[in-house]
C-alpha cells in the first residue's frame, strides 16, 4: 500500500513536472538594464536587422529634425511588427526592441538615431533609451538625456510605443 502511494506520488509529480515545462512563459516584460552609449551604439552594429520598406531612403515628414532616412528594426523589434511590416497602432515593442534611423545627408549615411526598448532601465525615459550617435560612435545625444529633445514629437496618435514612421510614411 505506501509502495503504491510512493509510485502514485512520484508520477504525479513527473507528469506535474513535464507539464509546468510545457507552460508558455510571457517574457514581453522582461527589462533590460544597465546600458551605456557604448554599449547601445554596439547594439547597433549587430547583425539581424531587417530594415523596413525594403531599406528605401525615406523622405523626412513635417517639421522632422531628421533628413532623409533608413530604418531599422533589430529581431526583438521585428517580432513585435505584423504582417505588414508595421506596429498596429496601440501595439508596444517587447523589451529590447532596438529601431535605428540611419540619417542621410546628400545620400550619404551620416549618423544614427536610436531608441531601444528598455522599460526599468534608470536612463529609461516612457520605458526607452533614446541616443544619437556618430558613425565612429560618438555620442551625439547622450541615452542619459532621457529623449528630452524627442519624447514630444514621437508622443503623436495613433499611439505606436512613440515610432513616428509607420503613421507618415
Amino acid at each position: 500500500m505506501i509502495k503504491k502511494r510512493i509510485i502514485g506520488l512520484v508520477i504525479g509529480f513527473s507528469v506535474l513536472t513535464a507539464v509546468n515545462s510545457c507552460v508558455y512563459h510571457d517574457y514581453s516584460e522582461i527589462t533590460t538594464v544597465g546600458n551605456t552609449d557604448q554599449s547601445l551604439f554596439a547594439e547597433v552594429n549587430e547583425a539581424g536587422y531587417v530594415y523596413y520598406q525594403n531599406g528605401d531612403l525615406l523622405s523626412p515628414a513635417g517639421p522632422s529634425p531628421h533628413g532623409s532616412f533608413k530604418l531599422r528594426f533589430n529581431t526583438i523589434a521585428q517580432s513585435s511588427l505584423d504582417n505588414t511590416g508595421e506596429l498596429p497602432a496601440n501595439g508596444a515593442f517587447a523589451a529590447g526592441a532596438v529601431i535605428v534611423k540611419e540619417i542621410y545627408e546628400n545620400n550619404v549615411l551620416a549618423l544614427y538615431a536610436v531608441i531601444k526598448k528598455s522599460p526599468g532601465d534608470a536612463s529609461a525615459a516612457d520605458g526607452h533609451l533614446w541616443a544619437e550617435y556618430a558613425l565612429d560612435g560618438s555620442t551625439i545625444v547622450s541615452i542619459t538625456e532621457k529623449g528630452t529633445k524627442c519624447i514630444d514629437c514621437h508622443s503623436g496618435t495613433p499611439n505606436r510605443d512613440l515610432i513616428r514612421t509607420f503613421d507618415l510614411h
